[in-house]
């Protein structure tokens, strides 16, 4: 089905053409724009299109370049206009946007995921778990003239998470510019989205009355990390149920009085730990809506437990993709370059549930390196996209999700997975003190390593 133009980099990196046949077939030039068209409200098309920007932060994101302008200075022949309206453009996207494309991206990709037969195993039939989980936005540069007399880092931006742990994808953003407001004033934008047999798990963060009583409310349930102000009376007495892997599992019973004077019966679980937690915690206490009949209290501390899956997200963001780009001082231009990373991750998830639909999930989250899967891609793709013309790729637009898949698991087969390793560290040693000399701020390592051969 693909052109012979193709055959070099199947043969190399055969993840490349993942990546940019991903691209093609959700997020074309025509596609975008034609969603831009229709979804914005503030701003809109003229001489620059949105699919021009969004290629351009795509560069930026996945490290081919390492800011906008060296992204524009190596395409501005293909773009009709100039570095300013460029950033003009970012700055003005709204929030609303980024956000929409997020969830447009997850769209495309979740029958795609579906098909190679890459989601987890549900510990929930039936339900659709949801975690969700804040991300504030890292200083900026002081390029804005009202910042550069201001010693304090700039934030640009702060955004709310949700991550689907059983498709392993980004699903939904909620982009807020004040990179000062609290986590807990975006809920009533979360609470719009709550669906009849959702079930939301979180930190204590999110633990407020509105929150959990409102998706109680939604017909959707809730596992949230109790907050030590989050108002309830006990209910009966507390009652053992049994040991998990990280310790012991307690239940009780608690009413919860809403907002609208409704009263809430929820559970109160509390798990007694073996290890402390890194905020020196020997317990916690997790409140949740899920029926006791068909959900039992050592389940609930597992699914709370397994909210690191989103964190992990977020870790890859930041260590393999360029999702805080921090020259981009303007809020809505921060938010929609970490919204393009969140996309990016879409992009990851498919080609990793490629992999395991050909090797084994298991064999994919023990072996296989995000890392070294990014490294690739940035590396080979703009020498890719010399070689092959995009008349080429839109072979890819035309494709239905199974058809994409089957192409995409062919594609899989062929990967070195070696190039694409782990190598995990191992438990970190303390580190030895230093002992600081004013007389000697400086040392000879050859003088040093001298030393050693000489013992």
């Amino acid at each position: 089905m693909l052109d012979p133009i193709f055959k070099p980099f199947i043969e190399k990196s055969p993840i490349s053409i993942i990546a940019r046949g991903l691209l093609e077939h959700a997020l074309s030039t025509d596609q975008l724009d034609d969603w831009f068209d229709s979804t914005a409200q503030e701003q809109y098309t003229k001489d620059l299109l949105f699919s021009t920007i969004f290629n351009l932060m795509c560069m930026v994101v996945r490290g081919s370049y390492h800011s906008v302008h060296s992204a524009y200075q190596a395409t501005k022949k293909d773009i009709s206009v100039s570095i300013t309206s460029i950033y003009n453009k970012l700055q003005g996207i709204e929030p609303d946007i980024s956000a929409g494309l997020v969830r447009y991206a997850a769209e495309k990709m979740s029958p795609i995921i579906e098909q190679l037969g890459g989601t987890v195993y549900s510990p929930l039939p039936g339900k659709r778990i949801k975690q969700l989980d804040g991300n504030c936005i890292e200083k900026t540069e002081h390029r804005i003239q009202e910042l550069r007399s201001i010693p304090a880092g700039p934030l640009p931006g702060k955004s709310l998470v949700v991550y689907d742990p059983v498709l392993r994808l980004p699903i939904d953003v909620f982009p807020c510019e004040d990179g000062h407001a609290q986590e807990r004033s975006l809920l009533s934008k979360v609470l719009q989205t709550v669906e009849k047999d959702d079930v939301w798990v979180a930190d204590r963060n999110f633990c407020v009355v509105d929150f959990t009583c409102g998706i109680a409310n939604s017909g959707a349930d809730f596992i949230i990390r109790e907050h030590k102000n989050y108002p309830f009376g006990l209910i009966g007495k507390e009652k053992y149920i049994g040991k998990i892997e990280t310790g012991s599992v307690y239940e009780q019973a608690i009413l919860v009085r809403g907002t609208d004077s409704k009263e809430y019966t929820f559970r109160r679980v509390r798990v007694k730990l073996k290890k402390k937690t890194r905020n020196g915690d020997d317990e916690i206490f997790i409140i949740s809506s899920l029926s006791k009949s068909k959900v039992d209290a050592k389940k609930i501390a597992r699914l709370y437990r397994d909210r690191w899956t989103i964190e992990t997200a977020f870790q890859y963001l930041e260590k393999n993709l360029n999702s805080e780009i921090n020259t981009l001082g303007y809020p809505r231009a921060a938010l929609f370059g970490f919204c393009i990373a969140l996309v990016a991750y879409s992009i990851m998830s498919v080609v990793l549930a490629a992999i395991g639909s050909v090797n084994g999930a298991d064999f994919v989250d023990k072996n296989v390196s995000g890392y070294y899967i990014a490294n690739e891609i940035s590396g080979v793709y703009l020498g890719m996209m010399i070689v092959i013309d995009h008349s080429h790729w839109r072979v890819f637009q035309h494709m239905t999700s199974s058809e994409l898949a089957e192409i995409v698991k062919e594609l899989s087969a062929k990967i070195d997975l070696g190039t694409l390793k782990k190598h995990p560290r191992g438990p970190k040693k303390p580190q030895p003190k230093r002992v600081s000399h004013k007389t000697k701020p400086h040392v000879s390592t050859a003088k040093i390593l001298a030393r050693r051969k000489n013992k």
